[in-house]
């Protein structure tokens, strides 16, 4: 295994804990422990007397019980849980895949959903997303994709760092080609319940294909990034079990107060996607204003769900663009070569409250350029 460096991490470690405005941020707003501990009477106490030996390796049984609830068919049995959703890629791959297998990727992608398969041997095939499109996918293209040793579809809906949502009668013929040609479908659902439109959510693909694997986190829709929670839902038992096994080569098990926490949050999911989507619908008001104010410099599809867009910047170089907002203004924004996009895309994120003040800031930085 030879995996390049991640560069969007890279980059964000550069920079992200060192400047005043992080503008492209892919999760939603955090809360301290303090305020998720007073959603329930009772819970501090608990925490205080949580014991700190070693966890269950595939996740607490209350926690897992409490994944489920999120999904149609899925019982506790069917969810495992991991140390962030990037641990439950990393296995996935490893269970599923192996050298000369071919893959199909949405595209752009979260690196590590495609460069994983390539560190193990597997051949990559880019399913693109095409601005011109609405940043949609063309189906019929994937279905000309399929080859005899296809083993994997990976999909992200809703995408990052488009903020895309698939229509149901895509995502339906989606998981039927993966199903009809006996290929495992990942869906890396993190930004489910982060819909605009609530009407437009999707059901989850474990819930309608039974080998494929859905994706959950803590992170995105719920704004809990630093619990380190995520998982996956599945009927595919022999996926379930490779995975499972792996996990005693990575982590073995997850910390015991974020695994509370979590379960916590979770029993209160409503309430905190609630908090999150009031915020990011009204910063995207902010931003429907920005654009339409700077539209000589910008174009954007407006997307569907999640805290996050890709927006086109019409004149100059991306990268140079980012590097002097970030160093001249404070403000982080994530250029689109991150993502292996060369048509001068960025990623915006916005489901930060600081983020009218940090599009204040980054008004300025225009005006002075």
């Amino acid at each position: 295994m030879n995996l390049p460096a991640f560069k969007l991490e890279r980059y964000f470690a550069q920079y992200e804990f060192h400047v005043e405005f992080t503008l492209c941020s892919s999760d939603s707003e955090s809360l301290g422990v303090g305020t998720l501990l007073d959603l329930e009477p009772g819970a501090r106490e608990k925490l205080e007397q949580l014991w700190l030996g070693y966890t269950e390796s595939q996740g607490a049984p209350s926690l897992r019980a409490e994944i489920a609830r999120i999904y149609e068919t899925i019982q506790p049995e069917n969810v495992l849980v991991h140390s962030g959703a990037e641990e439950a890629i990393f296995l996935f791959m490893h269970a599923a895949l192996g050298a000369g297998d071919h893959v199909i990727v949405h595209t752009p992608f979260y690196q590590s959903l495609g460069t994983v398969a390539s560190s193990i041997g597997c051949e990559i095939t880019r399913w693109e997303a095409r601005e011109e499109n609405g940043w949609a996918p063309d189906v019929d293209e994937l279905d000309r994709m399929i080859r005899p040793n296809t083993r994997a579809i990976i999909l992200n809906t809703p995408h990052n760092p488009t903020g895309y949502l698939m229509s149901c009668g895509d995502y339906t013929r989606v998981n039927q080609i993966a199903r009809e040609r006996g290929i495992v479908l990942f869906s890396d659902e993190v930004y489910r319940e982060a819909e605009y439109d609530a009407a437009a959510r999707l059901t989850s693909a474990c819930d309608v294909n039974e080998t494929a694997v859905s994706l959950g986190v803590m992170s995105k829709t719920y704004g809990l990034p630093g619990l380190r929670i995520g998982w996956i839902a599945t009927h595919n038992a022999a996926i379930f079990e490779r995975m499972a096994a792996l996990k005693d080569y990575t982590t073995i098990c997850n910390s015991a107060p974020s695994e509370f926490l979590a379960e916590l949050g979770l029993r209160h999911r409503g309430a905190l996607a609630r908090r999150n989507l009031d915020l990011i619908t009204h910063n995207l008001g902010l931003l429907d204003t920005f654009f339409a104010l700077n539209a000589d410099r910008f174009t954007w599809v407006r997307p569907r769900a999640g805290p996050i867009a890709f927006p086109k910047l019409l004149h100059g170089d991306v990268d140079l663009f980012c590097h002097g907002a970030v160093t001249q203004a404070g403000v982080l924004l994530l250029p689109g070569t991150l993502f292996d996009d060369t048509d001068n895309h960025f990623r915006i994120g916005f489901g930060r409250a600081n983020m009218p003040q940090a599009l204040a800031r980054f008004q300025e930085f225009l005006a002075r350029i």
